[in-house]
């Protein structure tokens, strides 16, 4: 599919939600502001000439002022959301407007249309906080790093929390696997790797295989194992701006679109079994991340003995634990006994749960 990306084959089917107000004088600019609306994908209500009626003003999520037009919307209660549109950079008097009408942003056109169209194209697709995005490693190869990242996208899910589960490591078979889902319908990541700029977060959601409430991006089983950098900023960015919960499975190498993936990501887990050597192995993994993802924590996975325990791995590697993952006898037959994490009473699906709650409380993710 090249020179084309998922918004360009899919639009998202839930309705919209309340466009922007738009507030000026200026045919021209209102000419202009129609069609950054338009590139967005959201329809404005407009005010011409006149003050705007004062449920548009209260109820709009985004308010636009021409530089022109601020003195009707001077006595307007204050709000936030409410962008000054200016013309002329240097034009002292712009900036003044704006701080009499309480401005959050003065823009200037044309230099700050692609910001502009960012902000609408969040209103057209009802986007609120960003997801809490947690990146999983292994310490070593079959750490377990796959089957703790799909188990906490699945309690994520089961939680009530809009989730997603993204495979980012391309030789790791594909995680659609884990779920016996392999022949579900959907995209897979091939299908993203011409992707550039904007995604829609609402057509990437409806467009991956659903496991339940849960949406996966996967690998399918043909030769592409590269997608570039560009492709990866597009996709997470639509997944994180889509709220709730992003789980990303991460490889132990790192290479540029890794470093992408990993500027994206609020916390990452260093999946470590009790084994001095794999201690030795996911020390140099963590020495990668951190170059790029500060928060990265330890999770030590059992069963413990010959004298290392998880506080000890944590300790010998120079990371925070995270928490201790014993053995589940139930994962040695995932398929049989159902997706990592559905025992609800098990080692694995209590160890989600308590760090889901405790990293939403720490950084009050909107989550629904």
């Amino acid at each position: 599919m090249p020179g084309t990306t998922l918004t360009d084959r899919l639009m998202p089917t839930a309705e919209r939600p309340v466009g922007p107000l738009i507030v000026t004088e200026d045919e021209t600019l209102l000419d202009d502001l129609l069609r950054l609306c338009a590139a967005a994908g959201t329809e404005p209500e407009v005010a011409f000439t006149a003050p705007p009626h004062e449920t548009s003003w209260d109820d709009a999520p985004l308010v636009l002022v021409g530089a022109e037009a601020a003195a009707r919307v001077r006595g307007a209660p204050r709000r936030p959301g409410v962008l000054l549109i200016g013309r002329d950079l240097d034009d002292a008097e712009t900036w003044r407007r704006g701080v009499g009408i309480g401005a959050d942003h003065v823009l200037f056109l044309p230099e700050s249309e692609s910001w502009l169209v960012d902000r609408l194209a969040d209103i057209a697709e009802g986007a609120g906080g960003p997801a809490l995005t947690v990146g999983v490693v292994g310490g070593r190869g079959g750490a377990g790093a796959s089957t703790l990242a799909c188990a906490l996208a699945v309690t994520a899910a089961r939680s009530g929390l809009r989730a997603m589960l993204i495979d980012g490591d391309p030789l790791g078979g594909g995680l659609d696997i884990l779920f016996g889902a392999e022949r579900t319908g959907g995209l897979r990541w091939p299908d993203f790797a011409d992707s550039r700029g904007r995604v829609n977060s609402g057509a990437l959601e409806e467009s991956l295989p659903r496991l339940d409430s849960l949406s996966v991006l996967s690998w399918d089983r043909g030769d592409t194992v590269l997608i570039p950098p560009e492709a990866m900023r597009s996709v997470l960015g639509a997944a994180r701006r889509r709220g709730g919960v992003v789980v990303v499975d991460l490889p132990r190498r790192v290479d540029d679109t890794v470093t992408e993936t990993l500027t994206q990501i609020d916390v990452g887990l260093l999946v470590v079994p009790a084994e001095l050597r794999a201690v030795a192995a996911a020390s140099r993994v963590a020495g990668a991340v951190r170059a790029t993802l500060k928060d990265l924590r330890v999770v030590a996975r059992g069963p413990f003995g010959s004298g290392i325990d998880d506080h000890e791995i944590a300790r010998l590697i120079g990371l925070p634990l995270a928490g201790e993952l014993p053995l589940e006898p139930s994962l040695a037959d995932a398929l049989s006994a159902g997706p990592p994490g559905s025992a609800r009473r098990g080692p694995l699906a209590r160890f989600c749960g308590a760090f889901l709650d405790q990293a939403l409380s720490h950084v009050g993710r909107v989550t629904a």
